[in-house]
């Protein structure tokens, strides 16, 4: 076990979550009611709102959401997704230009707090998180990762956020990444309006045999892509807000910190 106790936050959690917000899987869609009241006056027009998007496809929705929101200066994520290698639950603040900020937990054991400054990414690991990892890892003894947890539990630890090791949490800093590619390459569907945390969206539908994805676009303001939603084999949860927010990614106040380039 090195002193850098990179988890196993595995590309197969991001993949699912890029996968569906894809939304282009080759597959019949789930059918969607598209809504739009009316209501007729003495004078015979529609007093009513036009249904959000009318004039726009599925698809042609989802490639602007995906559009709009990549464009956003700032914005927070917060996921929960489960796959064959486990659960992984992170909220993250994320800059355009590749700054962010947040907490990473995998298997409900410990957490990893990140803060991406530049090209120094700062990490601090409670010891729970620590331990699994060592639990994990079949060359690890324990006397190793006590040696590790004495070490580094609490204290913040400094590295490039180029190097190898740190890729699996620098891919929590890409929303480019975590969106995938929000394209018209896909069968999505119209569905049903509604809100997301008070939002007034659009939902987009499509299907894949057992799996079903769903984004919920907003249909006021900027259409910025406000919730992604997964269920079948790898089920997961999407939220994206505080758009055009400060992202509090900061060099830690705390001066102990372990410098990995030292």
């Amino acid at each position: 076990m090195t002193a850098f106790a990179s988890p196993r936050v595995r590309r197969g959690a991001l993949a699912a979550l890029c996968t569906a917000a894809a939304l282009s899987l080759s597959a019949c869609g789930t059918t969607g009611q598209e809504t739009k009241e009316t209501a007729s006056g003495t004078s015979g027009k529609s007093s009513a709102k036009p249904a959000p998007y009318a004039d726009l496809s599925g698809p042609e929705i989802a490639e602007k959401a995906g559009r709009a929101t990549r464009a956003a200066s700032s914005v927070t994520v917060n996921a929960d997704t489960r796959d064959s290698d486990g659960h992984t639950v992170f909220e993250m603040a994320i800059s355009k230009g590749g700054d962010c900020a947040g907490t990473l937990s995998l298997n409900e054991k410990g957490t990893a707090t990140i803060s991406k400054v530049g090209a120094a990414l700062y990490l601090k690991y409670d010891e729970a998180f620590l331990r699994a990892q060592g639990e994990e890892d079949a060359d690890s003894t324990k006397e190793e990762t006590d040696a590790v947890v004495a070490m580094l539990a609490g204290r913040w630890i400094k590295t490039d956020s180029k190097d190898p090791d740190a890729e699996d949490f620098t891919s929590f800093c890409d929303l480019d990444e975590l969106l995938g590619d929000l394209s018209d390459d896909t069968a999505a569907r119209k569905g049903k309006t509604g809100e997301v945390d008070g939002r007034p969206s659009i939902a987009l539908t499509e299907a894949d045999g057992k799996d079903t994805y769903t984004l919920h676009v907003a249909t006021e303001g900027k259409p910025y892509l406000l919730k992604l939603t997964g269920t079948g084999s790898e089920p997961f949860t999407m939220t994206f807000k505080d758009f055009g927010k400060p992202v509090p990614a900061k060099v830690p106040a705390d001066k102990d910190i372990v410098d990995l380039g030292d």
